[in-house]
């Protein structure tokens, strides 16, 4: 019986392979129209260099992405309203597809091995294999060899099933370029830690480190926030990644271990603090179960007030909550973590700042907070550690 299943799905997916040629053509043409065309204009404006020049490649990832994964004014994208006006009406299945496109993998990937008219290519990004086929037919993969590496991008044929389709163009590299690019996956994830999702396992494996190394802060200091001057947060949090380092190379090999100290950032990469900090009056460390290690600048001046709400009456103390309030790039943990410290004083602080009498902290903090911080509570959080997949590793250590 499941042998049967199987064959019907591989049936299917090879109609719907062979279909997505006309229908992609048909939604880029439709992208291109004239009710999208000055938005998307505008959008290959952006992309051109200095002088104008827009490449093909490039070209063709804009529309790509303007076609699946834009959101218009209404909050729909270019394929959803493509496949809502098609006429004749879509196959189900044919629509299912279409917008199952909108879930686009970006990555870089090394070619496995072909199977049949699909290749197999590992994602370095996040350590899957993905069955890759072309809605042009089987020649256009014809030339990609085992070792080789792609940069693309690629959609699901159908939700359930192993089969992806290359969505816009392809970027092929000889095998020795692949230290290159492995340097530049670690880039993109660190960059976007979100591309492990699609991996429970690395995710999950993400989130343990992270309590490990917040176990290590925890351990060394007594606590998981530190106020502190600029000077001194350097030389502590080069105290805690030596700490760090120095327990990892305990449990290897000593010759493991001897290229272990050697290898990676310095002590004193790792432990500086941006350029903008050093000049601040402190610094808080705080090492969160949630988001990681973080630093905020001037926070012992607000947790002072906190402390001590009459302080409030002195110039800078609210201008400095309100900045924290309205700068995207603080976390709204910060804030919580100071009424979390001084829950006797949050009431009072508040209502000054926001001119409000009747404003407690516990029935109106979390509203503000989703209020002023509406970014940090769009999507999920994810770990601040970022774990590569044994593949990229080794091609990173063949870079060195």
């Amino acid at each position: 019986m499941e042998r049967t299943g199987n064959l019907e799905t591989a049936r299917q997916v090879e109609r719907l392979v062979a279909r997505a040629g006309d229908l992609k053509s048909e939604l880029v043409a439709f992208a291109q129209g004239p009710r999208f065309v000055r938005r998307l204009e505008a959008w290959l404006d952006a992309a051109a260099d200095e002088q104008g020049f827009l490449d093909e490649a490039t070209a063709i990832a804009v529309i790509d992405h303007f076609a699946l994964q834009h959101r218009l004014s209404d909050g729909s994208t270019v394929v959803e309203r493509f496949v809502a006006q098609h006429q004749p009406v879509l196959a189900e299945d044919e629509r299912s597809m279409l917008l199952g496109w909108q879930d686009v993998v970006e990555g870089v990937f090394e070619v496995q091995r072909r199977e049949g008219s699909a290749v197999l290519l590992h994602n370095l990004l996040d350590d899957l294999v993905y069955t890759v086929y072309s809605n042009m037919g089987r020649r256009a993969l014809r030339n990609l060899r085992k070792g080789m590496f792609v940069v693309a991008r690629v959609v699901p044929v159908l939700p359930d099933a192993d089969a992806w389709l290359v969505s816009g163009s392809l970027s092929v590299y000889p095998s020795f370029d692949g230290p290159e690019l492995a340097q530049e996956a670690v880039e993109t994830l660190t960059a976007n830690p979100q591309l492990l999702r699609r991996n429970p396992e690395m995710m999950q494996r993400s989130w343990e480190m992270q309590a490990e190394a917040r176990a290590d802060f925890v351990e060394l200091f007594g606590c998981d926030l530190l106020v502190l001057e600029p000077h001194e947060a350097q030389s502590r949090l080069r105290e805690y990644h030596r700490h760090r380092l120095e327990k990892a190379v305990a449990a290897l090999p000593a010759a493991d271990g001897a290229r272990a100290m050697t290898a990676g950032p310095s002590l004193d990469d790792l432990s500086a603090l941006p350029e903008d900090l050093l000049t601040a009056e402190t610094v808080a460390l705080v090492c969160d179960e949630t988001e990681g290690l973080a630093y905020y600048a001037d926070f012992g001046r607000l947790d002072a007030l906190f402390a001590d709400p009459a302080l409030a009456r002195q110039s800078g103390y609210l201008a400095q909550l309100r900045e924290y309030l309205n700068d995207d790039s603080i976390s709204p943990m910060v804030i919580r973590r100071l009424a979390q410290r001084h829950p006797e004083g949050a009431d009072t602080v508040f209502r000054r700042l926001l001119r409000k009498p009747s404003f407690t902290w516990d029935e109106h903090g979390e509203e503000l907070l989703r209020r002023r911080k509406k970014s940090h509570y769009r999507s999920e959080p994810l770990p601040s550690v970022t774990l590569v997949g044994a593949r990229l590793a080794e091609l990173l250590r063949a870079g060195r």
